[in-house]
C-alpha cells in the first residue's frame, strides 16, 4: 500500500497588509503543528516571502521563550 499523502489544510491567508511579528503569537501558533513544528508553505499556502517572515518570527519567539522549541516529551 502506499502512504497517504496529508491533505491540504484549509487556512486563511494572511492580509498582505498585516504584519508578521514574533509579539503576534495566536496568528504564529496557527502556523504550528501540535509539536510545534512550522508548517509547510506548501500545506498552509502562504507566500514565499510571507512563509519566510512567519519563519523567522517564529524563531524569534521560541529564542524568547514565546513558544515551545518543538521537542515534545515522549
Amino acid at each position: 500500500m502506499r502512504p497517504r499523502i496529508p491533505r491540504r489544510i484549509k487556512m486563511e491567508p494572511i492580509d498582505p497588509k498585516a504584519e508578521i511579528d514574533y509579539k503576534n503569537i495566536p496568528l504564529l501558533q496557527k502556523y504550528l503543528t501540535e509539536r510545534g513544528r512550522i508548517v509547510s508553505r506548501r500545506i498552509s499556502s502562504v507566500t514565499a516571502k510571507q512563509q519566510r517572515r512567519l519563519t523567522e518570527a517564529v524563531k524569534r519567539a521560541r529564542f524568547l521563550g514565546l513558544l515551545p522549541s518543538g521537542r515534545a516529551k515522549t
